[in-house]
């Protein structure tokens, strides 16, 4: 009975909660194709970059797994319009948060990329920020169960 008295969310909902399931999958395709570099492809990188890659602690690459994974999971949630979107978004961005904190203070990232490694990160960031906001409000109008 609660069910058919919730608020039909607007098409909107439908159109954001897709893209985010499509940018989720992308960043899983990233994490698979990051994690399944073969060793002639680490070798053909630049020296720089080859020690960024191969010294990537084990802990950072499980938030990059965790970041990617809960995004996509908590983007399928909210086309099913489940609430526990929202705690599984906020763990996504949480993970997300930390990969940035390493890429930003523990490595040369910076130096080795230039400014422009910091584009992605921070559009990253920004759009699980948005999704958490999105998902906590789609929450309270009703729209999530």
């Amino acid at each position: 009975m609660a069910d058919e008295s919730m608020d039909k969310p607007p098409r909107s909902f439908w159109i954001a909660s897709g893209a985010a399931l499509v940018w989720n999958l992308l960043g899983m395709m990233a994490y698979v194709m990051h994690v399944t570099m073969t060793n002639e492809a680490i070798a053909a990188l630049p020296d720089a970059e080859r020690m960024l890659y191969e010294n990537t602690p084990a802990w950072a690459t499980a938030a990059f797994a965790t970041a990617v994974t809960a995004g996509t999971l908590g983007s399928v949630l909210l086309l099913l319009r489940k609430a526990w979107a929202v705690p599984v978004l906020i763990i996504s961005l949480v993970a997300v948060l930390i990969q940035i904190l390493h890429m930003v203070f523990m490595t040369s990232t910076m130096e080795v990329m230039g400014a422009q490694a910091a584009v992605m990160p921070i559009l990253v960031a920004l759009i699980a920020i948005f999704l958490v906001w999105y998902a906590r409000g789609a929450r309270t109008k009703g729209w999530l169960r």
